[in-house]
């Protein structure tokens, strides 16, 4: 054999080991990302079964669920590679006896709770329009004690109430963190992370995200930082393309910013089951239970537009009923704006009911 020959034979060997380190390398790549994956998904109610199943099969980046209630979807809840994250929607939660054994009663891969959906906000528009101070009370007599595992049989890692994206949801969450050390000087409102959300443009979210980092880290003499969950987000009123193109800014950002741990997509849902606020730029699924392409895109993974998931569709020959929590408003006046001028976001976070 010459040594060119030979030479040559040495270089496809080579060349052979490297294909096999780099394929080994992506599929360790891909299972990691699905290990660590922080997507989510915001569940609007009982929609499709076959919607359900895609979002929740095995090849799933999404790991986690929630439905602004202590109540896990009977749709779900077989499940057992979805956390179900319970929330105390308001006060009303807090003086229902049927919440804390509901959320006793989560399945033991629940480990987190959120509290309080944007009492900045209306009732309208989904809020629990909660004062800084009732807030401050409420969070300190019923929710600590499920840190504590005086409540919901074990210790839960709680969240601050989620506000609105908006400089009134700062406000208050000045105002709530004032008034938490007024009843507690010691101790305050103590929290294991911080849940936010987001309808607006990708700047938007930026500014936004880095705001509360820094109001809960960067200018906070605690030890250990928040982690922030965006348990809502999308852009509203846009394009399929728009909204795409969004999201193509979003994922990578979130999934590379190590104080977001976790995020959802407000989405899953077909294109009429949408309500005017949002638009059906926003669905992950289109019409007929095939991905969208944007659903495509929020689960990657291998998944393709168009794909549907499977079992039998008893829901909702035409639009869904949403919760009655989860009602519509008008659009309001964007807050934030970029350089140029363009509105970047918008200060009410969610309009869900398309009635």
């Amino acid at each position: 054999m010459s040594q060119q020959h030979s030479h040559s034979h040495s270089h496809t060997r080579h060349r052979r080991r490297v294909s096999s380190y780099t394929t080994l390398f992506a599929l360790f790549a891909t299972v990691t990302l699905a290990q660590d994956s922080k997507r989510g998904f915001a569940f609007i109610g009982d929609t499709h079964v076959p919607d359900n199943q895609l979002l929740s099969s095995s090849g799933s980046p999404l790991k986690w669920y929630y439905n602004w209630s202590p109540y896990p979807n009977t749709n779900l809840i077989a499940s057992d590679k979805l956390e179900f994250v319970p929330m105390i929607h308001g006060i009303d939660a807090t003086q229902d006896s049927r919440t804390e054994a509901v959320i006793k009663d989560t399945p033991q891969s629940s480990t987190h709770l959120l509290s309080f959906n944007e009492p900045d906000g209306t009732k309208g528009s989904g809020g629990s329009t909660i004062s800084a101070k009732d807030a401050a009370k409420a969070y300190i007599d019923y929710v600590v004690p499920f840190q504590e595992g005086k409540k919901g049989g074990r210790k839960w890692k709680i969240s601050h109430p989620v506000t609105t994206g908006s400089p009134m949801g700062l406000n208050w969450l000045r105002d709530f963190n004032t008034s938490c050390y007024e009843i507690d000087r010691k101790n305050g409102c103590p929290a294991d992370f911080v849940a936010a959300h987001w309808y607006g443009a990708f700047d938007g979210l930026k500014s936004w995200l880095a705001t509360l980092d820094e109001f809960y880290n960067t200018n906070s003499s605690r030890q250990v930082p928040l982690k922030i969950w965006v348990t809502e987000m999308a852009v509203p009123q846009l394009s399929a393309e728009e909204t795409t193109q969004m999201m193509n800014q979003t994922l990578p950002y979130l999934d590379g910013l190590q104080y977001v741990e976790r995020y959802a997509w407000f989405g899953a849902f077909r294109p009429k089951d949408a309500n005017k606020w949002t638009g059906n730029g926003v669905a992950l699924f289109d019409n007929k239970g095939g991905l969208s392409k944007l659903g495509a895109l929020y689960l990657g993974n291998g998944f393709k537009e168009g794909q549907k998931g499977e079992g039998q569709d008893t829901c909702c020959p035409d639009t869904i009923v949403l919760p009655p929590l989860l009602v519509n408003t008008p659009p309001v006046m964007p807050f934030f704006t970029n350089k140029n001028g363009t509105p970047v976001g918008y200060p009410l976070s969610h309009n869900k009911n398309n009635t």
